[in-house]
């Protein structure tokens, strides 16, 4: 009897470590479909240039998934998290920064995105490119910063190149229609050569964030062109902050109140506030102000339900004078008994 649970025994610590391996390989499997791009090349880039890449991951699944940390293989390549944790079909990105003030040359670098829930897993990403030290841009981005709607905005970078006599950029190609850039060669003596490069964000330009890029061309057949980085965000002339309210799991008859800020170029008046839901309630502000809070209270019902609601501002603004939120939440079933 006693060699019988002896030979048991090899059998069951071979079948327990299958099942290691095989959860294992399954949750890994899980972790890399959440991304569409694992690998990406920078190419040619300018000195204290600003370059970077958001690897978009997005979670398919119903329990959230928590990102607890993101390492470098090198240093040449800082990562970071856009948001640590994802609801399902909730979208994010792990940025990976190419450090081009403290390296050059050809480098390249393994990015570890290590995910802790709902299990462990280690997703690798790989980022490689050619950092140049013929090339300086300075500042190292077209960075706009907040642009009012309506306004445009225009700013001035430097580029300097050392080496050859007669290196020249040949042109320059913006990837938004709202972008426009001049270039202009300002000195040229020896082996040096400098540009101003006068990039225009244009009044017509929509509310939100801008991420363009610039390529200069050039005549150098081994490294023919390089990128130069655009952002900023058009602001509109109405916001709402947050813009989803998280109402959490209610009980029966439970009212909960969450705040909003509304915010507006100049003083405004609130027309209304609408839901389709009879739950929700909202005072509306009468005064004319460019800042609004704004309580929006939920009354749950007698039905369990989960819900995503919409609701509506209309404001006396000219232009963009509404705006939208969503409000999610859970009303569990009566309690037995009750």
């Amino acid at each position: 009897m006693r060699s019988a649970k002896r030979s048991m025994l090899p059998a069951l610590a071979w079948g327990l470590a299958c099942s290691a391996l095989c959860a294992t390989a399954s949750a890994q499997e899980w972790a890399d479909k959440m991304f569409t791009v694992r690998e990406h090349d920078f190419g040619s880039v300018a000195r204290a240039a600003k370059v970077e890449y958001a690897f978009e991951l997005v979670n398919p699944y119903k329990e959230d998934i928590h990102i607890s940390s993101v390492r470098s293989s090198c240093g040449c390549t800082s990562p970071r998290i856009q948001k640590d944790t994802l609801k399902s079909w909730e979208k994010g990105a792990i940025i990976a920064e190419f450090n081009t003030r403290a390296f050059s040359g050809q480098r390249g670098a393994r990015v570890t995105v290590t995910i802790d829930k709902p299990l462990y897993a280690e997703v690798q990403l790989q980022v490689r490119g050619y950092i140049r030290t013929d090339v300086v841009v300075d500042p190292g981005q077209v960075a706009f910063g907040q642009v009012p709607a309506g306004d445009g905005a225009e700013k001035t970078v430097t580029i300097d190149y050392s080496g050859r006599s007669d290196w020249k950029i040949l042109g320059v190609e913006p990837t938004s229609p709202y972008v426009k850039a001049d270039l202009k060669e300002v000195t040229r003596q020896g082996g040096r050569v400098a540009y101003k490069l006068a990039v225009v964000l244009d009044k017509a330009a929509p509310t939100g964030y801008v991420s363009d890029e610039l390529v200069l061309k050039t005549n150098d057949t081994r490294s023919p062109q390089f990128p130069v980085k655009v952002e900023g965000f058009v602001v509109p002339d109405l916001t709402v902050s947050p813009t989803s309210l998280l109402l959490g799991i209610l009980q029966p008859g439970q009212r909960i109140t969450k705040q909003v800020v509304l915010k507006g170029k100049t003083p405004f008046h609130v027309l209304s506030i609408d839901c389709d839901n009879p739950g929700f309630s909202f005072p509306k502000p009468s005064e004319a102000k460019t800042v609004h809070l704004i309580p929006i209270t939920f009354e749950a019902g007698t039905d369990p339900v989960k819900f995503i609601e919409k609701i509506t501002i209309r404001t006396d603004l000219t232009g963009n004078n509404q705006v939208e939120l969503s409000a999610y939440g859970q009303v569990l079933a009566p309690l037995a008994g009750k």
